[in-house]
């Protein structure tokens, strides 16, 4: 297996713009981007759109959104420009029309006109026939006579390949080692589909020619198809790149690949995003995802689970690569994900927290952000798991909570009453409201009264904060002050009073 080349290192991921940017894709993205930056090559991104069916036009701002998002910046594409362009294939037409018209004059490729009926007669004959169902040839050699007879009826042709009939296509690939196809098996696969447009396997080849690509970095889904591109490269008498093919990133239980027709489930039964934008609009780091995905079929080494790309940048080479495919662990994600949140700084992690409490429709005071932030930072494993642990900092009115809620176990209406009138009249009395003066005053309080700590603090939690999970109770009184936290202690009383509220 090798990875090296007298060329310079020119990579490039190419999706389709059919929507959001999957998963998988920002993982093989992400290999292509590390390898580049590894040999102080070119990253390059192009949009491969030839199939105008499954085209979204607003599919290439998400995909950059998706790229700009992880990190991953790319050298030469779209936006950034370069010398090799356009990066989008169907500004490139006249291109692969021309190298199609190269292979048909050259005897490499045929002109096959069969109409769509045919097509599907010749297929159900094959199945009838418990033959692999596919294209049979027929038209690959026509006479002129019939070519012009086909012509002279105003059909309309595909340009198909002429694959090796005989011997086998070798490759040495770069994370899989050597790789042999019969190429009797193969199909003389369609290069120019009648609409003037290439397939993939046309257009990707003429374009990594042109643009000079000295290795392919692809999923293994692409492998099967292998034996007619490097066929294509040696039709055309082009120097082929370096292919390697990545491992595939499977569902949880290690059963089929992440889809998002079939979402995943976690061991919870909760469904695991497949759309990088997911990711995003859960609150996970960037710097995190680009962590876990380089961990999935690729080995820093030292045992290390947690390092940054500049470190992944100086080790990643493709011998590190597994070529197994590996199951999605989304437990390590979460893990990981807070591992990052964790060392981030109070500002920056407040900075990041905030379009979370925007997007709730609350408005955020920076100040009191600031302070909150400490409060969340050890306790949340995503960015939007915020709001519900503290967004009621950002309430325009505060809402009291119903009586159950307020009475702990082993506690009835009577006893949380008393509790919570008593704890006012404490903490009405401190001096100073900070954490070190409640906690103290509070916890003598619950020894005087009987009560676990437990019992005491949860319910002066509901009673400040609305609900069960929250941050602590005493951060955030200090962080509401002291009047506002005598305020909703009285209103949680008022509540608990309140004879249309009954206890659970």
């Amino acid at each position: 297996m090798t990875d090296s080349t007298s060329r310079p290192v020119r990579v490039r991921f190419a999706p389709s713009p059919t929507g959001s940017l999957h998963i998988g894709g920002l993982r093989t993205a992400l290999f292509n981007w590390l390898f580049a930056r590894h040999h102080n090559g070119t990253f390059i991104l192009r949009i491969e759109d030839t199939d105008q069916t499954r085209f979204d036009p607003t599919a290439l701002q998400t995909l950059t959104e998706a790229l700009k998002w992880a990190g991953l910046d790319w050298d030469e594409g779209p936006i950034v420009g370069g010398s090799y362009g356009p990066y989008v294939q169907s500004e490139r037409l006249a291109l692969y029309q021309e190298w199609a018209k190269w292979l048909l004059d050259n005897d490499k490729a045929y002109k096959a006109y069969e109409t769509p009926d045919e097509l599907k007669k010749m297929r159900d004959d094959m199945i009838a026939r418990k033959l692999p169902p596919g294209y049979n040839r027929q038209h690959r050699n026509l006479t002129a006579e019939q070519r012009a007879k086909f012509e002279a009826e105003g059909r309309a042709y595909v340009v198909r390949f002429k694959m090796p009939l005989e011997g086998e296509t070798v490759v040495q690939d770069a994370v899989r080692g050597e790789v042999r196809f019969e190429n009797d098996k193969q199909q003389d696969t369609v290069l120019l589909k009648a609409d003037g447009f290439p397939t993939y396997h046309m257009a990707h080849v003429v374009d990594d020619h042109f643009m000079e690509i000295s290795h392919v970095l692809r999923a293994v889904e692409w492998l099967p198809s292998l034996p007619i591109h490097w066929q294509l490269w040696e039709a055309f008498g082009w120097e082929p790149p370096i292919y390697a093919h990545l491992p595939v990133m499977l569902n949880p239980n290690g059963k089929g690949k992440m889809s998002k027709r079939n979402p995943p489930v976690d061991k919870f039964g909760n469904i695991i995003p497949v759309m990088v934008h997911d990711y995003i609009g859960r609150g996970y780091l960037p710097e995190a995802l680009d962590n876990f995905l380089a961990n999935i079929g690729w080995s820093f080494g030292d045992e290390r689970e947690v390092f940054s790309m500049p470190e992944a940048i100086e080790r990643f080479d493709l011998g590190r690569i597994n070529p197994a495919n590996s199951a999605f662990p989304p437990e390590k994600l979460d893990w990981l994900n807070g591992e990052y949140i964790r060392a981030l700084q109070t500002e920056d992690l407040a900075r990041r927290l905030k379009p979370f409490f925007e997007k709730a429709d609350l408005e955020v005071n920076t100040e009191v952000l600031l302070k909150v932030t400490p409060l969340v930072q050890t306790r949340i494993k995503t960015l939007s798991e915020v709001v519900d642990l503290a967004g009621f900092f950002f309430h325009e009115e505060f809402i009291p909570p119903q009586a159950d809620k307020l009475v702990q176990k082993k506690m009835d209406i009577a006893q949380t009453i008393t509790a919570l009138k008593k704890a006012r009249e404490v903490l009405a009395n401190l001096n100073e409201f900070t954490f070190d003066a409640q906690h103290s005053a509070i916890e003598n309080l619950a020894k005087e009264l009987g009560l676990s700590n437990g019992q005491l603090f949860g319910t002066l939690r509901v009673a400040v904060t609305g609900q069960q999970i929250s941050t602590p109770v005493f951060e955030t009184m200090e962080i509401l002050g002291k009047e506002e936290s005598l305020a909703r202690i009285k209103l949680a009383i008022d509540s608990l009073n309140n004879p249309e509220q009954k206890a659970s």
